[in-house]
């Protein structure tokens, strides 16, 4: 059957969309640009070559066009609704896929799902205790993709503090305790200890920080990285600046791993040096960030959780705009009312939402805080 000019049919469960993919003759799995799509889009495609069963990869922006040529059988999108795929996956999508692959019977670790999941910050107990159950241990510490922690907390986006995008004063931070070259797991928790004082007590940190700041903490241990963590911020940062290295990280070529940290460095230095070059105003219930060019998503989490004195944390650039909220509340509509109201785009990307406008910044800030 033709993948074009149809509705989206949601797959509900797991066993649902394992029974679509056992009877398509060639696949096509479009992820939007985060980690736990990307993670999700790995797991089902090594499921499908597990099977032998052809299948097509890709990541699409927010705002770009997903519609290819490719004549699949089945087109399943993950993290976005597609308008012209078979099966939508937006909600436990790292999971769900991880549930698919073994209702497939195809030899899938955990580990992939596990760091997909960790890149939404809310852990999937089922992936978790899959991934226990296959030997991934927790250990102290703090969860980075390199055994250099220095490069590690600089370049982390799974937190935000003073050494954050600057390796010299992270390698300075670390210098004070005096750190033997093999890590013992007591010097792990001063490490771990060390970066929660410092994310916690820095001048310009939110109250939410302390709870924010323990998904970078005592890290599962395994994968193709330091720790599954780190495994976790390389595949977020990576769907967002570097797509076609992002599928090959996640189909498991390690060819692509130090291509992968490039773009990982790359990311958290665009994402921290705009945290700090941000002009901030602070209005009822809203936190505003504005500056230039800049990994809105990105720096919208980390704003949210690491800065923001406010429930709910709008970033915007020229042309583009994220935000979040802490509360729980449907900042979604209230975006979609905004770029209705300046003729802009909104979409839905995990627990944040994407805008796109051709009004200035100023306009569009003006219209969010009268839809909020």
């Amino acid at each position: 059957m033709s993948a074009t000019g149809r509705d989206s049919a949601p797959a509900h469960t797991a066993s649902d969309l394992a029974a679509s993919l056992r009877e398509a003759t060639f696949v096509r799995l479009v992820s939007d640009a985060r980690g736990e799509t990307l993670a999700a889009t790995g797991v089902l495609a090594r499921a499908l070559d597990d099977d032998g069963t052809p299948f097509q990869a890709s990541v699409v922006g927010p705002f770009a066009d997903p519609d290819r040529t490719t004549d699949a059988d089945l087109t399943v999108a993950l993290g976005h609704a597609g308008p012209t795929a078979d099966v939508t996956l937006t909600d436990r999508v790292a999971a769900t896929a991880f549930e698919t692959a073994r209702e497939l019977d195809a030899t899938t670790s955990p580990t992939l799902a596990l760091a997909g999941t960790i890149a939404t910050g809310d852990v999937d107990g089922t992936v978790a205790e899959a991934a226990e159950r296959a030997g991934l241990d927790r250990r102290p510490g703090v969860a980075v993709p390199v055994a250099d922690l220095a490069d590690g907390l600089a370049h982390s986006t799974l937190l935000s503090g003073p050494f954050s995008g600057d390796a010299d004063r992270a390698r300075a931070t670390l210098a004070d305790l005096d750190l033997p070259a093999e890590l013992t797991a007591d010097d792990h928790r001063r490490v771990a200890s060390l970066v929660a004082l410092d994310v916690t007590g820095s001048e310009t940190a939110s109250t939410r920080a302390a709870t924010a700041v323990q998904r970078a903490l005592r890290p599962y241990v395994g994968g193709p990285f330091e720790t599954v963590g780190g495994y976790a911020d390389v595949l977020d940062a990576v769907a967002r600046e570097r797509p076609g290295v992002g599928i090959a990280l996640a189909l498991g070529h390690d060819s692509v791993r130090e291509d992968a940290l490039d773009a990982w460095r790359t990311h958290a230095r665009r994402a921290h040096g705009a945290i700090s070059d941000a002009t901030t105003g602070r209005y009822d219930g809203l936190f505003v960030a504005r500056g230039d060019a800049m990994p809105v998503g990105t720096v919208a989490r980390l704003v949210a959780d690491f800065r923001s004195l406010e429930p709910v944390t709008l970033v915007v650039t020229d042309g583009e705009a994220a935000v979040r909220a802490t509360d729980g509340r449907d900042v979604a509509a209230a975006m979609r009312a905004a770029t209705d109201a300046v003729g802009g785009q909104t979409v839905a990307a995990g627990a944040g939402v994407r805008a796109q406008f051709d009004v200035s910044t100023a306009d569009l800030i003006e219209a969010f805080r009268e839809a909020l």
